[in-house]
């Protein structure tokens, strides 16, 4: 039997210092993202999460928190997917690799919103306010 989704992905809020890592992504959608992917069979959320930032930005990353999972069908244009976002950190120049074309460390104030794909740019602002304040988002 074939199977039809949801897929299980995660993604990634890295921060280096109080630079956020995004990656231009080398595929379409086309645009900025939080690094991240598919879990593989066998594999954990937290190593999935892992190997999916390294192969994308070099970076080994810190894994801070679990934050939320994203499920809404149309979230990612190409199919459903439901992705939980971690919470990490990590040190050194992002660079990008796999599906990435590019990594990038960006401040607040300078981040590509128009260019964000997927829902990646709400989860950049729950990301942010749950940086500022602690508080998670709500179901």
């Amino acid at each position: 039997m074939e199977h039809r989704g949801p897929w299980v992905t995660v993604d990634a809020c890295i921060a280096v210092g109080e630079k956020l890592v995004l990656v231009r992504r080398r595929f379409e959608p086309r645009g900025w993202a939080l690094p991240g992917g598919f879990v593989e069979a066998g594999e954990d959320l937290a190593s999935a999460c892992r190997r999916e930032a390294k192969e994308e930005t070099g970076l080994d990353v810190q894994l801070v928190t679990q934050l939320f999972s994203y499920s809404d069908p149309r979230r990612d244009p190409r199919q459903h997917t439901v992705s939980t976002v971690f919470a990490a950190t990590a040190e050194g120049t992002p660079v990008g690799a796999d599906d990435a074309a590019e990594a990038r460390l960006f401040a607040e104030d300078d981040l590509p919103w128009e260019e964000i794909v997927f829902d990646h740019a709400e989860i950049v602002r729950d990301y942010l306010r749950w940086r500022k304040t602690g508080e998670r988002r709500k179901l």
